[in-house]
């Protein structure tokens, strides 16, 4: 390990992506992460095709994407009375050069640790090991501030930093003193996992209710052969009044089921029962809906901030972990064309600061599933012709609409060059 490596903080998806881009191109890096075991813990989240495209140019072959979650064929909103309000093909069937994938967060988190480990060498991911803070040098160099497990700490110098500590990041509040706190809009999601039968495709992303009490849920494991059952990844969520705050001690944390399904009680169609399928699930974790004020800049000089610490957006757009992957191969195409400096970080961050800072401000106003918000404020929710609420058009532009702002239209995403072309190595290795 060279004595001045790109220094990550955070061993998440953001992190572990960072690191892959990094020894492709050249960049030596270490990453320092807070736990002392790496498990598969989380639920689904899904890879839209601009993330997929940048895991397949980094080598993360669609089998090793199948070992952890299912290619996505439809996403779909119903209203209160499981009607459809509208739906559209998703990934390969949508056009698009690489498909969508839902995937187990915590599964996908282990096989990328897995290639960084193999690729990169045992010592890459020093676990047990909190960056806390970071002391810039006047040669332009900086070091990350460690905590230790043990109690312990350290400092750890290296070319640059990189944030990706995730939304209660410590990087990003030195690096923003006075950011506001958290913000919490209302809503409150309980999410688990149900081994059921998939419905529609098999493949279905499915969003029902209203904005103000939805249910989302979609596959995130092929049917077992046997039972015809396959993992079914589900979001319960309710908007409440959040005048006080948040009064939870935690952010995360388990709950039982019993304390809230009663939300969502005659939610019972012929295609699904609601309160049996949440009642199916062996745990259910509680979560507020949160995000952070976007901030003018995600760098310091030789620091930079990347997925949550830079970002941390509502899921409604299903592109929290997509856009942390997006993150590492940008700040990788930085330093393949300025090289390992704060130039580069300076130029990752004129790209995405901005416009990545509107998504997490349209995603505040439901993203995608703001379609629900349209039709309950026309009719409650309930309709027998969709077409009498909302023209198809309307309904299509408004999707499109969203597509384009979040980075995966199908047009613009298939004609992009990749991100870093195929061979490339920082400016610095090619001096």
């Amino acid at each position: 390990m060279t004595d001045n490596p790109v220094i990550i903080a955070g061993g998440g998806i953001g992190g572990l992506a960072t690191a892959l881009t990094l020894h492709q191109i050249g960049v030596p890096c270490v990453v320092y992460e807070a736990v002392r075991e790496l498990r598969p813990l989380g639920v689904g989240i899904n890879l839209q095709p601009n993330a997929v495209r940048e895991l397949y140019d980094l080598g993360i072959t669609q089998a090793d994407l199948d070992k952890v979650g299912v290619p996505a064929r439809e996403w779909a909103l119903v209203g209160l009375n499981g009607n459809d309000i509208y739906s559209e093909p998703r990934g390969l069937l949508a056009g698009y050069k690489w498909p969508q994938y839902a995937v187990h967060r915590g599964q996908l988190l282990m096989m990328l640790h897995r290639k960084v480990v193999e690729r990169i060498g045992p010592d890459a991911v020093r676990l047990g090991s909190r960056v806390t803070g970071y002391r810039k040098h006047v040669d332009g160099g900086v070091s990350a501030l460690i905590e230790h497990a043990d109690g312990s700490t350290s400092e750890a110098r290296g070319s640059l930093l990189i944030g990706a500590d995730g939304i209660h990041s410590a990087i990003r509040a030195q690096m923003h003193p006075s950011q506001p706190p958290i913000h919490w809009g209302g809503a409150i999601m309980w999410r688990g996992t149900t081994w059921a039968k998939p419905i529609r495709t098999g493949a279905s992303f499915v969003g029902l209710g209203t904005h103000r009490q939805r249910m989302v849920f979609y596959p995130i494991s092929r049917p077992d052969p046997r039972t015809g059952l396959a993992m079914i990844n589900w979001i319960a969520e309710v908007t409440m009044d959040n005048a006080e705050g948040w009064k939870q001690s935690g952010w995360f944390r388990e709950v039982r089921i019993e304390d809230f399904v009663h939300h969502f009680d005659g939610w019972v169609w012929d295609w699904l029962d609601v309160p049996a399928f949440i009642r199916g699930a062996d745990m259910a974790f509680e979560n507020p809906m949160i995000d952070r004020d976007p901030v003018s800049t995600w760098r310091d000089g030789p620091v930079a901030l990347m997925g949550d610490a830079a970002h941390a957006m509502y899921p409604t757009g299903s592109n929290g972990a997509s856009q942390a992957i997006v993150d590492a191969r940008v700040l990788g195409a930085a330093m393949v064309e300025h090289g390992v400096t704060p130039r580069a970080l300076a130029a990752y961050d004129d790209r995405l600061c901005g416009p990545i800072s509107q998504v997490i401000l349209r995603n505040r106003g439901a993203g995608p599933f703001g379609l629900l918000n349209i039709v309950d404020e026309r009719c409650g929710g309930t309709f027998d012709n969709i077409d009498d609420v909302i023209s198809a058009q309307e309904r299509t532009e408004f999707m499109a609409g969203y597509r384009a702002a979040a980075g995966f239209a199908v047009e613009q995403l298939n004609k992009a060059p990749p991100t870093i072309p195929q061979g490339a190595r920082n400016a610095m290795a090619l001096a």
